[in-house]
């Protein structure tokens, strides 16, 4: 499913326009992607799961095609677990 196919379902179910339901859509995900990236907040959302930042450490990678090494920065990156009940749905 897709962004547009979750827009579409939406506006059927809602009778909401397309245009209002797009808008909506696109400021949740930046609302997400703010809390993530800017503040540096996990997003919880009762029910469906929780997106989290996750830290890995720096290591040192190997370029097997040059047989160089190089230091791969440590950084954060984006996580979801998806919430007791919604694991349970799906079974």
């Amino acid at each position: 499913m897709t962004k547009a196919d979750i827009i579409e379902k939406i506006t059927e179910d809602t009778g909401l326009p397309k245009k209002d339901v797009a808008a909506t859509v696109e400021a949740f995900m930046e609302e997400i992607r703010n809390a993530m990236s800017v503040k540096k907040e996990n997003v919880y959302l009762r029910g469906f799961g929780t997106f989290n930042i996750k830290r890995r450490a720096q290591k040192t990678a190997r370029n097997i095609s040059r047989n160089t090494t190089m230091v791969i920065a440590a950084h954060d990156f984006p996580a979801f677990k998806p919430a007791k009940s919604f694991i349970e749905k799906m079974k």
